[in-house]
């Protein structure tokens, strides 16, 4: 009878843990923080090239088709705006991703638009996306590991010490909470809008609801999330 060598897996090697998990979704949440360890906003959502990307290829197909009641030309300006957009990324050494992030973001918008031959479907992407964001971020607090938390808690150096303490807990649930409202407002706003048939409308309030918007609700949050005076270290600002 041969002998069998084959070593018991260690409970380190059976994978990662859900701590491991949560130190990745802060690190590569995107959010980024200022030296001082404070969240900067302008600086998560790209800067001020940031917020022009996001929001000029939607710009553009909104005045285009407000202007001639044209969806081709609508979709083809907006798409341009995107190219370009992409190429000085690149030609200015960004990654891939990031380089191509944008583009393919307008360019599912371009799609549903052109195969129902209607402008307000450019928007419906954006529904399924708010949507589903809305709904990871409700299911994270009612688990008891609020996404807030774990980003937030990344940048402060709490990692998931912050899941020890009940008040901690509840005010990163809170924040999480106030992600989802601006997740559902989009929706709230948008939806009927779409049924509507207000195409400029739609147009407005989706600009006006995206980056600014979300980059206030990433504010509110960061800020009703602070640890109190008496639970401040240096590294929790």
């Amino acid at each position: 009878m041969s002998e069998h060598n084959e070593e018991t897996p260690r409970p380190e090697d059976s994978g990662p843990n859900a701590e491991d998990v949560a130190h990745r979704i802060g690190a590569n949440s995107g959010i980024e923080r200022r030296g001082d360890g404070q969240i900067d906003v302008l600086k998560t959502i790209g800067g001020v090239r940031g917020l022009i990307e996001s929001l000029l290829p939607g710009l553009v197909f909104l005045v285009v088709f407000t202007i001639w009641q044209q969806l081709n030309p609508a979709l083809i300006a907006s798409v341009a705006v995107a190219i370009i957009f992409t190429v000085a990324r690149l030609v200015r050494r960004g990654t891939l991703t990031q380089a191509l992030t944008g583009l393919v973001g307008v360019a599912i918008c371009a799609i549903f638009s052109r195969v129902t031959g209607e402008a307000k479907d450019y928007y419906v992407p954006g529904f399924y996306t708010n949507l589903a964001y809305g709904a990871v971020l409700a299911i994270s607090v009612l688990v008891r590991w609020p996404l807030m938390g774990v980003i937030f808690g990344f940048i402060r150096s709490e990692n998931t010490n912050w899941r020890e303490s009940k008040t901690r807990t509840n005010a990163y649930a809170w924040a999480t909470w106030i992600v989802v409202a601006v997740f559902a407002a989009r929706l709230a706003v948008q939806v009927p809008l779409y049924f509507a048939d207000n195409v400029p409308a739609l147009g407005a309030a989706r600009l006006a609801m995206g980056v600014p918007l979300y980059a206030a609700g990433l504010w509110v949050a960061w800020m009703i999330s602070r640890p109190q005076p008496s639970a401040k270290t240096p590294d929790t600002a």
